[in-house]
């Protein structure tokens, strides 16, 4: 487990360095870099998408908080592998505290972007690339309030002498949609890569769909003029044209999914992406993450999906795996290599049967618990990898897979829910005009090619979101919109205090700044 260890040695350095909190113990303004008459703010821009890269793309960040307290995701104390204090059981157990080191790194982390994106609207507030900034810094805040509540902020040039303001609930709300309404009109059209308009119009979706819930988590409403601006904004999206199903759906994950991801409405690019690919932040992580030691490429026997999940697809779900074609491995005998990896799992370039270290075969189970023991420690789980491997560049780390944050799919479920919360249905594009039509359109398509439900309640909807988007960070707040993130799960067989609706805001936060307080439970 060496290389797990040093990649949390990696996000930790990351996230000291990039912590805004420290600038909380300073004894003086940041320089004023606005004497300067060179001030590159095409630099500067980068540095904010590069603050958001080992956010979102490591195994150990926004990536665990949202999908590791969920039925998606599990990562289990194998004997002494993954045990790191119980910081990865307390999160799907939903027992963590203001000391969780992932609670903490996120909260950190996205504190850096805000304060990177601020620091850059002092030399520029009006150009798109000053748009650009101001919408990855509503995107932030828009994670810090649905993670956390309490947004802390400051003004561009504000002094860091004072602690940081803070907003939250609604009134934190208010402020990222007039944001975004603000930028709108100035964003670029594209591409994916940047922050454009049509992100913004997701995140507003968003925005509006989760109203009621940022206004009470614990039992949300929903108001039928907001589900009709969910449902007019995923209209302008649709109607733009600039979107269709991908021919294969792991195409919008592939290695070259700038080219093929279809259905990609905004993504973190990596390698090869211009202009703010290539630091080596990757979604490497997430593959080696779930992959054994044995497997091809080699990982560290971690996370897995839950058996009670995987059972939600029908077997003919494209989505449930496929042998994804990539450049390296020939994988002749065709074995599920993206996707979930349950059963015998094989050499994919020479289709050799696979063991453990043990020597028994390397046979994924269903079956896993939060504290593995005994001798099948590297076998117990289904292995849930989203991002076909990039072979060619995966000894390097700077594998090409940019990583996504917006699709049409999510947009097209969206639209359903906001209609059966009482929206009014149009009809733009070819998906219809009911929720039921939306979703079959979807699941019939080839790239997914699962028979068409006879009818859909909310209850499908959630269990549709699950299928079509899991692992891309969606989960717990859809569970909380739904109102099933506090029931009992797999390995968590008790329903949640509802304090667990929320991550405490960490100590170490609460010790530097008195604008911030305790969420409520902690």
């Amino acid at each position: 487990m060496k290389r797990k260890i040093l990649i949390g040695i990696t996000v930790l350095s990351a996230t000291i360095f990039s912590c805004t909190k420290l600038d909380e113990k300073f004894t003086g303004d940041l320089p004023d870099l606005s004497q300067s008459a060179n001030a590159n703010i095409d630099a500067l821009l980068k540095g904010v998408y590069t603050s958001m890269h080992v956010t979102y793309q490591d195994n150990a960040n926004a990536f665990a908080l949202t999908e590791m307290p969920t039925d998606e995701l599990i990562g289990p104390t194998r004997g002494p592998d993954w045990d790191d204090n119980g910081a990865w059981r307390v999160l799907h157990a939903h027992k963590w505290d203001g000391d969780n080191v992932h609670v903490r790194d996120v909260y950190n982390q996205l504190e850096g972007t805000i304060f990177a994106a601020t620091d850059l609207l002092r030399f520029d507030s009006t150009s798109s690339k000053a748009a650009e900034a101001r919408m990855l810094r509503a995107f932030s805040h828009f994670m810090m309030l649905d993670l956390y509540d309490q947004v802390p902020y400051r003004d561009p040039g504000e002094s860091t002498l004072l602690p940081s303001r803070v907003r939250k609930g609604a009134e934190e709300l208010d402020y990222i949609m007039s944001e975004l309404n603000a930028i709108l009109g100035t964003l670029p059209d594209g591409p994916a890569g940047k922050a454009n308009k049509n992100a913004a119009r997701v995140l507003l979706m968003k925005c509006y769909l989760n109203k009621g819930v940022f206004t009470n988590r614990a039992a949300p409403t929903f108001d039928a003029g907001d589900m009709n601006q969910v449902i007019a904004l995923a209209d302008a999206i649709i109607n733009s044209g600039a979107y269709t199903l991908a021919t294969n759906y792991f195409d919008n994950f592939a290695p070259d999914n700038t080219v093929k991801g279809k259905e990609n409405i905004w993504v973190q690019e990596n390698v090869s992406g211009v202009p703010y690919g290539g630091d080596g932040n990757s979604v490497r992580s997430r593959y080696h993450t779930v992959m054994h030691y044995n497997q091809n490429p080699g990982g560290w026997n971690g996370f897995t999906t839950l058996s009670d999940f995987y059972g939600k697809f029908d077997p003919a779900d494209v989505r449930r795996g496929v042998a994804y074609p990539t450049p390296g491995v020939d994988n002749p005998g065709h074995r599920v290599n993206v996707g979930f990896m349950a059963g015998q799992q094989y050499n994919w370039a020479t289709d050799e049967p696979l063991k453990d270290r043990t020597g028994a075969p390397l046979a994924f189970t269903p079956e896993v618990k939060l504290i593995e023991t005994g001798t099948n420690l590297e076998v117990t789980g289904i292995r849930p990898n989203k991002y076909p491997i990039d072979y060619p560049n995966d000894g390097s780390g700077n594998v090409d897979n940019d990583y996504v944050f917006f699709r049409l799919p999510d947009v097209l479920l969206m639209k359903a829910e906001a209609i059966l919360r009482g929206g009014t249905g149009t009809t733009a594009g070819p998906y219809g005009n009911t929720p039921l039509d939306i979703v079959n359109y979807i699941r019939t398509d080839p790239s997914r090619g699962v028979a068409a439900l006879g009818s859909l309640s909310l209850d499908d909807l959630i269990d549709e979101r699950g299928r079509e988007l899991y692992l891309e960070g969606w989960r717990r707040q859809d569970l909380i919109r739904f109102g099933k993130f506090l029931d009992p799960i797999q390995e968590k067989p008790q329903a949640s205090d509802p304090k667990y609706l929320l991550y405490a805001i960490p100590n170490q936060q609460l010790a530097v700044n008195p604008n911030l307080q305790p969420n409520p439970g902690y």
